[in-house]
């Protein structure tokens, strides 16, 4: 799917499919499926690996080029051993603490992040899955954002059509926060199962894996 289909279907969700009488523009939904999609990636990012240089004697890490990060799964350091070695690990900013006993040497860790998904003309890295979901969330941004338009302005449709997109738009935006909550659970669950801590986390500003 490229982002053309997905306001397709957020038209489709909107009710707005005549193309001489388009009640939104394709920049007024292209802001509402980037906002809809940056939330999901936040509940649900798109999984990804990436080799980290380490410094010899240091136990930070810099991992800044892991550029649209939103969270970071857990660490294997040393790279390349099987089984794998995940280290307890703390994150501040851009810089990755490993918490375990061996002191890195310079060689290569690997982060498992995860990261923003994309969208845009030529396709993107959206699930087949999590399509309908996105088009759920972007619809109610922009009923939302319609609402706010629409206060003090002329309607055909009545002086109550602003508030009648902003009660819309708030169903979908709870309908589509719900079952991220729900798929979000079920992936932490999931990284758990992946990534087993090798310690107990100390507090919750520190990650050991999992």
């Amino acid at each position: 799917m490229n982002l053309s289909d997905m306001r397709t279907l957020v038209r489709r969700d909107l009710h707005d499919e005549d193309e001489n009488n388009e009640r939104w523009t394709d920049d007024e939904l292209d802001r509402a499926i980037a906002r809809a999609l940056k939330e999901l990636s936040e509940h649900l990012p798109l999984e990804a690996t990436a080799p980290v240089t380490t410094t010899e004697g240091s136990r930070e890490v810099d991992i800044s080029d892991l550029t649209g990060r939103v969270m970071v799964a857990a660490v294997e350091y040393p790279a390349g051993e099987f089984p794998r070695r995940f280290q307890p690990f703390s994150l501040w900013g851009d810089t990755l603490t490993l918490l375990g006993e061996e002191v890195p040497d310079g060689s290569d860790a690997t982060v498992y992040y995860g990261t923003l998904h994309t969208l845009d003309a030529e396709g993107g890295t959206l699930p087949a899955v999590r399509e309908d979901l996105v088009a759920l969330g972007a619809a109610g941004y922009a009923a939302v954002e319609q609402s706010v338009y629409g206060v003090n302005r002329v309607n055909a449709g009545g002086a109550s059509v602003p508030a009648d997109f902003l009660q819309w738009g708030k169903q979908r935006l709870e309908q589509f926060r719900q079952e991220l909550r729900r798929l979000g659970r079920r992936s932490r669950v999931r990284a758990t199962r992946l990534y087993v801590p090798e310690a107990p986390a100390s507090s919750q500003t520190t990650d050991v894996g999992g």
